[in-house]
Parts: structure tokens; C-alpha cells; sequence
């Protein structure tokens, strides 16, 4: 038996990370409040801070809040807040794609206008995925086996950054969702037990 995907490439990777998003790691947002998304798990955890109070030598960000970062990044990595993952998801990951691939908006570390609040950054998100998974749905065969361009993999087909996009929403959807298992049982919160 043969199957051919021609014509349905982009939705079946379209699902791939739509199943996920719908069904796992959206769902699991709801309910987000500011104190968790800030919440920090260890101390001196990479975090969105306001404006001056950063913890990391290079903070950028165009608004009343920064994100820490470094590079080359540390060994071993620092452990991150909510925030700091929103902030990677909504920059790194969906923003300079949707710029580079489907007409968004150019945004990078230092234009984006991080978000103050759990609310601002969960209505950023979901507008960013919606573009994501709208320009890979409609994305042809041939689209998807031609050379992306991105910076440092120009060559790589786009179905190769499709594919490395998504894992990376599941990665950093998982551990967002380990966070929030955290703080669900009382990590970090008065009487609760504390992370090990």
C-alpha cells in the first residue's frame, strides 16, 4: 500500500503542533496569574523583570520590562520562570519566523515590548501561534522542500524548520507545564513544600 502525502504535506505537519497545542499546552494556560507566571523556582532564576532590575549583564527589551539573557549562554543553563519562557516563545521562536516567513512584523531582543502581565503575554502568544500555524498551512510542496534562508541554515529545506519550530513549542510547552505542575502543589508559596 502507498501513501502519498502530496497536496497534504503541510497539514499533516500543520497537525503535528496544532494536536499539541489544542489538546496539551494550551488548555494547560488557562488560569495563569502574574504571581506564577513571575514565580521564580530557584533563586536567581532568568526571568522578564522591570526595567533596571535585571539580573544579567545584556538586558534588552523596547518597553517597561527586560528579559535576561547571555551569550554565549552559561553551562550549565540557568533555570527560568514562565515569563522567561513566554519571552523565548514569543521572540526566539514564533516572532523572528513569522517575520522572516509570513509577513509579520520584524521583532527581535531588543524591539520587543515584553509583557508586564500573564494576560498581555497568554494574547500575544496566541496571536503569534495563529500566524505560525495560518503560513504553514498554507504552505506548498514545493515551499516546504526549498531552502529556508534562515541565518546559519540557508540551505536546510523549510520543511526542516517546520518540523524544528514545533519541537521546540513542545520543548518549551513541557517545561512551562512542569512550572505550573510546581506551583499547582505548592512550590514557592507560603507553607508549600519547597523545589529540591
Amino acid at each position: 500500500m502507498t501513501f502519498h502525502l502530496a497536496g497534504h504535506l503541510a497539514d499533516e505537519l500543520s497537525k503535528q503542533l496544532s494536536w499539541h497545542w489544542e489538546f496539551q499546552f494550551r488548555p494547560r494556560l488557562d488560569g495563569l496569574t502574574d504571581d506564577e507566571y513571575f514565580w521564580e523556582p530557584v533563586g536567581g532564576s532568568w526571568s522578564v523583570h522591570p526595567r533596571g532590575q535585571g539580573r544579567t549583564e545584556l538586558q534588552d527589551g523596547s518597553g517597561d520590562f527586560t528579559v535576561d539573557y547571555a551569550y554565549p549562554p552559561p553551562q550549565p543553563a540557568p533555570v527560568t520562570t514562565i515569563a522567561w519562557q513566554f519571552a523565548h516563545l514569543l521572540v526566539g521562536i514564533f516572532g523572528e519566523r513569522n517575520a522572516r516567513h509570513f509577513g509579520a512584523p520584524a521583532v527581535d531582543l531588543r524591539s520587543y515590548d515584553y509583557p508586564g502581565t500573564a494576560a498581555e503575554a497568554l494574547t500575544d502568544l496566541d496571536a503569534r501561534y495563529d500566524t505560525w500555524i495560518t503560513g504553514v498551512r498554507g504552505l506548498t510542496d514545493a515551499e516546504l522542500e526549498a531552502a529556508c534562508g534562515e541565518p546559519g541554515f540557508e540551505q536546510d529545506p523549510m520543511i526542516g524548520l517546520v518540523l524544528h519550530i514545533h519541537r521546540e513549542v513542545i520543548h518549551h510547552g513541557a517545561m512551562i507545564s512542569s512550572l505550573r505542575d510546581l506551583w499547582a502543589n505548592g512550590a514557592g508559596r507560603p507553607g508549600g513544600p519547597l523545589p529540591r
